[in-house]
């Protein structure tokens, strides 16, 4: 079992280097907002803290991928990473996409099989990076984390049972809408997308073409549903319920 697993090349085809490897150790502070750790007192969040090494990852790095032996916790401290699946031609289905306060690689903790998908920081990321050996020593002390896991499991689940239902009942313009609406936050009247998804990137979520994602949102503009500016969609008004 590997620590720190390296750095495994960079999205794109690029080589990738050792991103600054260990940092600072991890804060308690930073911890208190990941429902993994919630209900933990400050004296169990110092012990987490001092048991996990934070590193730094520029912008399209493969963390993790499909099929690695590894099996530490990556909890992601600020950016954010999308979990795909790939084919041997490159072809790309986002499952999901995480931010900060979130973490990810729980399921290797649990079952100790390869890695089921492949993991790519969409932004330079820090993440901090705990150990099965170590994690395992946390359970034994802190039986509520099992009961967090398991909650954290479930909501992931249900999500994916969600992205399943849209794949096998909606159409491209329903996947396209649900997803922007999963994304959207509410901005005063309107519904804004911050995250600066690309047609491409959600193209891969719905699992269609980008020229198809590239001529609903053509049309979602010209009806002005919607306005995109500088990466930032912005819904406008309600969606309508068909293409």
């Amino acid at each position: 079992m590997r620590d720190l697993p390296p750095v495994r090349g960079v999205a794109g085809g690029a080589q990738a280097t050792r991103p600054g490897g260990r940092t600072a150790p991890l804060k308690s502070a930073n911890l208190k907002n990941i429902p993994l750790f919630s209900g933990l007192t400050e004296p169990e969040l110092r012990a987490i803290s001092e048991i996990a090494t934070k590193r730094s990852f520029p912008k399209n790095t493969i963390i993790i991928n499909e099929g690695d032996e590894t099996d530490s916790l990556y909890l992601i401290n600020s950016g954010k990473v999308k979990v795909v699946l790939s084919d041997e031609e490159g072809k790309e289905i986002i499952i999901s996409i995480l931010e900060s306060e979130t973490y990810f690689g729980e399921l290797s903790l649990i079952d100790e099989e390869p890695r089921s998908a492949c993991v790519v920081t969409m932004t330079p990321c820090q993440l901090s990076i705990i150990t099965k050996s170590a994690f395992d020593r946390l359970l034994e002390a802190n039986p509520g984390i099992a009961m967090n896991l398991l909650r954290g499991l479930t909501k992931r689940l249900r999500a994916a049972n969600k992205n399943i239902e849209s794949l096998a009942l909606m159409d491209v313009y329903g996947r396209v809408a649900r997803t922007l609406l999963q994304f959207a936050k509410p901005v005063g009247d309107k519904l804004v997308i911050e995250d600066r998804l690309t047609q491409k990137d959600i193209a891969n979520m719905v699992g269609a073409s980008r020229e198809m994602v590239s001529r609903i949102f053509k049309d979602l503009a010209t009806g002005g549903y919607i306005t995109v500016d500088s990466g930032v969609i912005t819904i406008n008004e309600k969606l309508p319920a068909h293409y």
